[in-house]
């Protein structure tokens, strides 16, 4: 039978619990467990697909399609178990899936209440979810609750797991509380306080955490431990120390030394081999000792908001772990290019172009993609980084001036990106949207496998096929393709089923790639990523000719 850890959070939000969560779990797989995670978020939205980031940074897609938080992506980097749909829902998931049972009278014209109604629905999204991975199998399921303790979000959340933990009985589940511990400046201290309030609001609705997590930006010395384990009545061995890193990847060690696995594993009365954490240390040491080092250049439009490029950050780390490179990303204010022209770019080794949606920036975004293609400078777009490549090309190289997506420019004289009105999802049904369609739910989401034209760049990263994650709404106009194509590009891949265009590249250009999906979604730290490394490995050699000029 599966046992589950729950995990919460206090005092503030932002305080890590997703990546807390996952090196618990990488722990726990590490001692040879079957480990799966789900994310609880108490918004009412149904999913955050069509959240700003910045009201929910970024937004991480799953393999089946689903649009989720991005503590899926942790999940992902730190364990090998794949994400699904079943792996995050919301209360609007909760509300929106009793509310249909009701409808259809399921309820037999009961009143339908928050308890049981909603709790046990809640209770059967959490075991619905850790079913889902392993064959049903699964071992250990820690469970990520959003919110804050205290706040009346995330009621609903913490009594459905409190009557889970009771209806499961003994051993079966453990409480894990992550707080702030904040050091005050001006007094020179570390403050309990904070902590022990928030272990009392957790205890008022029945919940006795069996760890505290006590994040801080230092070691909290035994001193203020004793203090936090007396008044929030937790024993001092389970009140663990999470002090400020600089790599989230040295946080299971951090909380191995101080025996949260073990810990963990007594109360859940199991007993599986030491940890190994070979992987990890080798991983530490691959980003302490690197050889070289490379500047990219990421020209965006939330480069205030860098949480909404966290995938994409942590690939191009892995990048360069596995080129025993230091990858320093400088995010520029595509904006920013409009008024003040490319000379800002001159320094950079790479330049890439993310993902993104809506108007602002996008000439600025332009005038990078033709800094780089003038100028030989490796270039990687992805998704909308890959549309704009298409526009730059058709505008400068294939004599097409005004062209321009649909999404910018719905009158535009050359529409070269435009919006699919049908295609086929993964399970083979036909998927139709117009303008006047919801935004949430209309896009191409989730992984499709595509054949890659041998002889090509992208054949020789990624082999015969691609399979990646997709999120997007509009794609390359294949009306126009012939056209670009006369003019020197080339399509790489194709979707098989809808022949959408699916990679584009510039041949005798060093290294120039557009792709319509994520590849950042499937970039993990053990394994890296072929198109990341190869991003890189084309940073150096041009960095090297820069060198020699």
């Amino acid at each position: 039978m599966t046992k589950f850890v729950f995990v919460t959070g206090g005092v503030v939000s932002s305080l890590g619990k997703g990546i807390a969560a996952a090196s618990l779990a990488a722990l726990l797989e590490s001692r040879g467990l079957k480990v799966t995670m789900l994310k609880l978020d108490p918004y009412i939205n149904v999913d955050p697909g069509t959240m700003s980031p910045f009201q929910h940074g970024e937004v991480f897609v799953t393999e089946d399609g689903a649009e989720t938080d991005l503590d899926l992506g942790h999940y992902e980097r730190f364990i090998s178990s794949k994400m699904r749909k079943a792996n995050n829902f919301t209360t609007g998931q909760i509300y929106e899936s009793v509310l249909r049972k009701e409808r259809k009278g399921e309820y037999l014209g009961k009143t339908v209440q928050v308890i049981p109604h909603i709790t046990n629905e809640i209770q059967d999204f959490i075991a619905r979810g850790a079913e889902q991975s392993w064959g049903g199998q699964t071992d250990v399921a820690i469970v990520e609750i959003g919110g804050t303790v205290g706040d009346i979000e995330s009621l609903p959340f913490l009594e459905a797991v409190r009557q889970m933990s009771l209806r499961m009985g003994r051993n079966s589940a453990a409480f894990i509380h992550l707080t702030l511990v904040p050091f005050i400046a001006s007094a020179g201290e570390l403050k309990t306080k904070p902590t022990q309030h928030s272990v009392q609001k957790l205890r008022e609705i029945g919940i006795i955490p069996h760890a505290l997590l006590c994040r801080a930006d230092r070691p909290i010395p035994d001193e203020e431990r004793a203090k936090i384990s007396l008044f929030s009545n937790v024993p001092l061995d389970a009140v663990i120390s999470v002090w400020d890193s600089d790599s989230i990847y040295k946080i299971p060690s951090m909380l191995h030394k101080q025996g949260l696995d073990n810990l963990i594993c007594e109360v859940l009365a199991i007993n599986p081999p030491q940890a190994d954490l070979s992987v990890w240390d080798k991983l530490v040491f691959g980003l302490e000792h690197p050889k070289h080092q490379v500047r990219v250049a990421m020209v965006g439009k939330y480069v205030d908001l860098t949480e909404s490029y966290k995938s994409l950050s942590e690939a191009l780390i892995h990048a360069g772990i596995h080129t025993e490179s230091r990858v320093v990303v400088d995010y520029i204010d595509s904006e920013a290019l409009e008024q003040n022209g490319t000379d800002v770019l001159k320094a950079f080794d790479a330049i890439l172009v993310p993902g993104g949606f809506g108007k602002r920036g996008t000439e600025g975004k332009i005038l990078a993609i033709q800094y780089a293609r003038e100028n030989n400078v490796p270039y990687l777009g992805i998704c909308l980084g890959m549309q704009l490549a298409v526009i730059e090309f058709a505008r400068h190289k294939a004599g097409l001036t005004h062209a321009n997506s649909t999404e910018f420019d719905p009158q535009t004289e050359h529409p070269v990106v435009a919006l699919i009105t049908e295609w086929i999802d993964r399970e083979g049904r036909a998927e139709v949207r117009d303008e006047q369609s919801d935004l949430g739910g209309t896009m191409r989401k989730g992984a499709q496998r595509c054949p890659i034209k041998a002889n090509t760049l992208a054949s020789s990263i990624y082999g015969p096929e691609v399979n990646e994650r997709h999120r997007h709404r509009y794609e390359v106009n294949n009306l126009y393709v012939p056209k670009l194509e006369q003019a020197g590009m080339l399509i790489s891949a194709r979707t098989p089923t809808e022949d959408l265009p699916e990679i584009m590249e510039i041949p005798g250009h060093p290294w120039f790639i557009g792709v319509q999906f994520h590849p950042e979604f499937t970039s993990t730290p053990r394994d890296g990523h072929p198109l990341f490394s190869s991003y890189i490995r084309a940073a150096l050699v041009s960095q090297n000719k820069r060198k020699g000029a």
